[in-house]
């Protein structure tokens, strides 16, 4: 892979701890990811399962992790298998992982082809007293396609229907929400990337620059580094379309006087960055631009300071609300009379700010973790306020990308310019 090697201790722990949760005498069963066909003959690329790399660090297509720890037989309590690589696979698609590689990846000693796959299961299974299967349970996911996941289930349990399936992607929510220290590193790595793609747009932008051409800045800055890609489309948003909260056209001229909406972010090592900056296309912020920004950026300060443990989402939301409906008084959005007579459910300042103040950041973009829980340290989020005012084709949004500790936060994204000064400067020099 393009990405330096990862310390395959970092695998086995996860392995570990995941062993710490499951009920006795249980067998886990995850697969990887499918390679997803486009037309013809051609596909969509690789990207793999985000669980089953989180146990194994194996980046490969067509794998299979079995765990069982209670199995009495020490040699099959922790089996990886792969597909087994041939001189014809060698000339046509490259080399594949040989299983000596693998065990140096993921600390497995076990390993063995996936034709070998029903005959392990069979030996393994009816010594199980639980079996559990895995599936993407994120409330965002598109639970129509039929992923490799839930193709198994339905063959697992057409196999063994006497069998008691349990569900794996709560135990991993709980693992994966906690990033270890590895972990964080591979995100600095991927945020470095990140910055080093802003500083180049910034210097690149002026007007008629088209958005995708910022775009391709981005690209080549994020490939250089060892980086597979962009973590999400990137948004490269001029003008009005800034206050298109999806857009991903990027096919417009950034005009002189306009501000456009940059959220990106690079993958490093199947972990993601994710920031926003806005830049001003002319190389200065107009007063009334200026205004709005330090509004938001002043949004972004004190919301920062509450992403912090003990905190929760709902709370951080309400909260963050009373600050914005405050600057959007100051900016002449709202009245504060309005304000004081809306309805509480339907709260004035979401025409300006209608998404979200944060979310879980990680091996997804939109990490696995739950809403409700409590912030705990070791969580990373993001932090992006923003106000977005169609009538003036202005949107800003600023976002960075947040690490809870013991004793309060860290903006990992910090070294980034983001003040109206530093941002000019960026741009004119």
């Amino acid at each position: 892979m393009r990405y330096e090697p990862i310390d395959s201790t970092l695998f086995l722990s996860n392995r570990k701890r995941l062993n710490s949760l499951i009920k006795p005498k249980s067998m886990v069963i995850v697969l990887s990811n499918d390679v997803v066909p486009s037309n013809a003959d051609g596909t969509l690329g690789f990207r793999q399962n985000n669980d089953f790399f989180y146990l194994t660090g194996i980046d490969q297509e067509e794998s299979i992790l079995i765990l069982f720890p209670d199995f009495p037989d020490e040699n099959l309590r922790e089996i990886l298998l792969l597909r087994e690589t041939s001189e014809h696979i060698k000339t046509w698609e490259g080399e594949r992982l040989t299983k000596l590689q693998a065990t140096n990846i993921s600390d497995i000693s076990k390993v063995v082809w996936t034709s070998s796959f029903e005959s392990i299961l069979r030996k393994l299974v009816f010594e199980a007293d639980q079996v559990y299967l895995n599936m993407n349970e994120h409330d965002g996911a598109d639970w129509k396609f039929q992923s490799r996941e839930r193709r198994f289930i339905t063959e697992f349990q057409q196999k063994f229907p006497l069998h008691k399936v349990e569900r794996l992607a709560p135990l991993m929510r709980q693992l994966r929400v906690i990033k270890q220290p590895q972990e964080i590193e591979l995100m600095k790595r991927a945020i470095e990337i990140s910055a080093k793609g802003f500083m180049r747009m910034a210097k690149f932008l002026k007007p008629n620059v088209r958005e995708y051409e910022l775009e391709a800045e981005l690209t080549h800055e994020f490939l250089r580094n060892r980086s597979r890609g962009h973590a999400f489309h990137p948004i490269m948003a001029s003008g009005s379309s800034a206050c298109v909260l999806h857009y991903i056209t990027n096919n417009n001229i950034c005009k002189e006087g306009e501000v456009i909406l940059l959220d990106f972010g690079a993958e490093y090592a199947n972990y993601n960055a994710d920031i926003t900056r806005c830049l001003p296309v002319s190389g200065r912020f107009t007063p009334r631009q200026r205004q709005v920004y330090e509004s938001v950026l002043k949004i972004m300060r004190l919301s920062r300071n509450m992403i912090v443990k003990g905190n929760t989402m709902d709370k951080l939301r309400k909260d963050v609300g009373k600050i914005v409906e405050s600057e959007l008084i100051g900016l002449g959005l709202l009245s504060k009379s309005d304000v004081e007579r809306q309805d509480p459910d339907a709260p004035l300042y979401r025409k300006y700010f209608p998404h979200g103040i944060s979310h879980h950041l990680g091996l997804d973009v939109h990490d696995v973790g739950s809403r409700y829980e409590t912030f705990k340290p070791g969580m990373v989020f993001t932090c992006e306020p923003g106000i977005y005012i169609p009538e003036e084709k202005l949107g800003i949004r600023l976002e960075n990308d947040i690490l809870i500790t013991q004793k309060g936060n860290i903006d990992l994204m910090e070294n980034i310019p983001i003040e109206v000064e530093e941002i000019e400067e960026l741009m004119n020099n």
